[in-house]
C-alpha cells in the first residue's frame, strides 16, 4: 500500500506539461500548478494570440498573467524527493504509447492491470480493487487489458454481444436474437467458444504435428547439405588431382619433347660438323698440293720436272661434295606440327568431355522437381523481366519502351559496329541469360513474328542457317502467321494447328530442359513443347518478317 501511495503523490505533485516532479512550482489563478519553464513556454507559443489559457481546464486569461514561484509547493516537491517516493519508476505506473490506459484515472493515467468484459472498462491496480473485494463484481470475467472492448458492444441496440448466430455466422446481443435474428440458430458466445476451443485444439494439434514434419525435413535438408558440400568438397579435390596429374603427365611430354629436339640436334650438329672438319682438311692438303705442282711448274731442269711429276701428279682421293644432300630447311618444323595437331585434338576432346562434365555437374540436384504449372496465374509465378540487347539488334530494328519492344524499320539505325549483330536476319537477343525456370510473354502485330530462344554462341554475320532462329542446332523457334503457326528447330519445321494468337508464351525449365510455347488469351493453349538438354544458358530471341511488324516483351 505504501507504493500506491507513493504513486498518489507523485502524481499529485507532477507537472502535466512535462509529466515530471514541479520544478519552481507555480499555480495559475485557476488552480492548477506547472513547473515555471513549461507554463512559460506554453504561453511563448500562444504570445501572437494575446489569449493564455490553461493547458489543463482550458480556463483564458488577458492579459498574460504575472508568474510567482509557489512557496509551500516547492517545500512539498522537495520533502517528497528527500523521502524518496520520488524513486517509484514511471514507466512501471504510467500507460504509454504502447500500453492500455486505465480508463478511470484522470489526468496522467495509470497502465491497465485488466479488462471487465461486464464493465467493458480497463482498470489500473488501484480501480481494480472493487472487482476483487466487492460481491457485486464477482461473476464479471477479467481478461488480459485490450483496446478493443468496444467491438464487444452492438453497434444498433448498444448492448453486450454475450451471443451468436450461426445462421449469419456473427456475435450478436439479447436484442438481436428477438429482432433482426429473429428465428435463426442462436447460441450463447460461451457455447460457440467452447466448441471452436475444441476445433482450434485439433488445429493446433495439426500445427504441431506440421511443425514437427517440417523440422524434421529442415533436419534431413540440413543432412543433404553437408551430404552435398562433402561431396562437392571431395570432387574438387578429386578434380584438381586429376587435371594436375594431366597437367604433370603434359609437362612431362614436352619435357621428353624437348630432350630428343636437343638430342637429335646434338647428333645432327656433331655429324656436320666432322663433315666439315674433313672437308677443311682436303681444302689444306689441295692447297699444299697446288703449291707444290706450282712450284713443279716453275722448274727449269727437264729431267728434274720429270722425275718429281709422277709423284706429284697424283692427286689422293676425294670427298665428293654431291654426295652431301642438304634436305629442305623445315628440319624441326614437323615436330612443331606434331605438337599443334596434338594441342588441337586435345582441344576438341576437352570441348567434347567438357560439355559431358558440365551436364554431370548440372546433373546433382537434391529436390524432387516441382510439378509443372497448369494455369496462367502459376505461370506468371515464374515471371522474369526481359530486356532488349541493342548490340545484338540488326540495324532494321528500332528498340524502344526501354529495350522491350522492337519494330522493323524501312531504313537502317546508326547502331555501332558490334561482333554481336546480327548482320542480315531482322532478329534481336536478350541482355538476360536465363536458366532455371522462367516465363515470359510477346504481343506481336504484323506480318508474322519468331518467339525463340537461342544460345549465345549463335552466329551472327551473314544469311546463313546458322545465324537464323529454329534453322540451326543452337536455337529454338515458334513462329506465328497471320494464317499459319510452325515449331522450327535445326532447319526443320513442324506445323502447329489451332487458332493463332496475338500473344505467345514462352515457359523454359532449363534444368529439367522443358520448353513451351502457348499461345495466350482467355485461356493458354499449347502450341509446342520441346523435351532435351540445354547445355549453355538460353537468351530470348526475336525475328520479325516485315516493316512495320512490331514485338513487345511482357512479364
Amino acid at each position: 500500500m505504501e507504493q500506491k501511495g507513493d504513486q498518489l503523490d507523485r502524481e499529485t505533485f507532477s507537472c502535466s506539461i512535462c509529466l515530471d516532479l514541479l520544478k519552481d512550482p507555480v499555480t495559475i489563478s485557476c488552480g492548477h500548478s506547472y513547473c515555471m519553464s513549461c507554463i512559460k513556454g506554453f504561453w511563448d507559443e500562444e504570445e501572437q494570440r494575446k489569449i493564455y489559457s490553461c493547458p489543463q481546464c482550458r480556463q483564458t486569461f488577458t492579459p498574460r498573467p504575472v508568474l510567482g514561484k509557489n512557496t509551500m509547493l516547492a517545500a512539498l516537491v522537495e520533502q517528497l524527493k528527500k523521502t524518496g517516493r520520488q524513486a517509484a519508476p514511471a514507466d512501471h505506473c504510467y500507460a504509454g504509447p504502447e500500453d492500455v490506459a486505465c480508463d478511470v484515472c484522470t489526468g496522467r493515467k495509470l497502465k491497465a492491470m485488466k479488462s471487465c468484459l461486464q464493465c467493458l472498462v480497463s482498470y489500473c491496480e488501484n480501480h481494480l480493487q472493487p472487482h476483487f473485494e466487492s460481491t457485486k463484481f464477482k461473476k464479471h470475467k477479467l481478461v488480459d487489458p485490450s483496446e478493443k472492448l468496444q467491438e464487444n458492444i452492438c453497434s444498433r441496440h448498444d448492448e453486450v454481444m454475450k451471443m451468436f448466430c450461426r445462421t449469419d455466422q456473427q456475435s450478436i446481443c439479447y436484442l438481436c436474437s428477438v429482432d433482426g435474428h429473429k428465428g435463426h440458430d442462436t447460441v450463447s458466445a460461451a457455447a460457440v467458444r467452447t466448441e471452436r476451443q475444441r476445433g482450434l485444439e485439433v488445429s493446433r494439434q495439426q500445427i504441431q504435428q506440421r511443425i514437427q514434419d517440417r523440422e524434421k525435413d529442415v533436419k534431413l535438408l540440413q543432412q543433404e547439405v553437408e551430404a552435398v558440400s562433402r561431396s562437392a568438397d571431395k570432387a574438387v579435390k578429386d578434380s584438381e588431382k586429376i587435371f594436375t596429374e594431366l597437367i604433370h603427365l603434359i609437362q612431362k611430354r614436352s619435357s621428353d619433347v624437348k630432350q630428343q629436339i636437343r638430342s637429335q640436334q646434338e647428333t645432327e650438329v656433331s655429324r656436320v660438323k666432322e663433315l666439315q672438319q674433313k672437308l677443311k682438311q682436303e681444302i689444306t692438303e689441295l692447297k699444299r698440293k697446288d703449291a707444290e705442282l706450282k712450284q713443279l711448274s716453275h722448274t727449269e731442269d727437264h729431267i728434274q720436272f720429270l722425275h718429281n711429276y709422277p709423284s706429284l701428279s697424283q692427286l689422293s682421293a676425294s670427298t665428293d661434295s654431291s654426295s652431301i644432300n642438304i634436305r629442305p630447311l623445315r628440319y624441326f618444323e614437323d615436330v612443331t606440327a606434331a605438337v599443334s595437331q596434338l594441342r588441337d585434338q586435345l582441344q576438341d576432346i576437352l570441348r567434347e568431355k567438357w560439355t559431358n562434365i558440365s551436364l554431370m555437374v548440372h546433373k546433382v540436384d537434391i529436390l524432387l522437381p516441382e510439378p509443372e504449372p497448369k494455369t496462367r496465374a502459376e505461370f506468371l509465378k515464374y515471371s522474369r523481366k526481359i530486356t532488349l540487347d541493342p548490340n545484338t539488334a540488326n540495324t532494321l530494328l528500332l528498340l524502344s519502351e526501354w529495350n522491350r519492344k522492337v519494330e522493323v524499320m524501312s531504313h537502317h539505325q546508326s547502331y555501332s559496329s558490334h561482333p554481336d549483330r546480327f548482320t542480315v536476319y531482322p532478329q534481336v537477343l536478350s541482355r538476360e541469360s536465363l536458366t532455371g525456370r522462367c516465363y515470359w510473354e510477346v504481343e506481336w502485330r504484323g506480318r508474322g513474328v519468331r518467339v525463340a530462344v537461342a544460345y549465345k554462341n549463335i552466329s551472327r554475320a551473314g544469311g546463313s542457317k546458322e545465324c537464323g532462329f529454329g534453322r540451326n542446332d543452337k536455337s529454338w523457334a515458334s513462329y506465328c502467321g497471320a494464317n499459319s503457326s510452325s515449331f522450327w528447330f535445326n532447319d526443320i519445321s513442324t506445323p502447329i494447328s489451332g487458332p493463332v494468337s496475338s500473344r505467345v508464351g514462352v515457359y523454359l525449365d532449363h534444368r529439367a530442359g522443358i520448353l513451351f510455347f502457348y499461345n495466350v488469351s482467355k485461356t493458354m493453349t499449347l502450341l509446342h513443347r520441346v523435351q532435351t538438354t540445354f547445355t549453355q544458358p538460353l537468351y530470348a530471341g526475336l525475328w520479325l518478317k516485315a516493316i512495320g511488324d512490331t514485338a513487345e516483351l511482357y512479364s
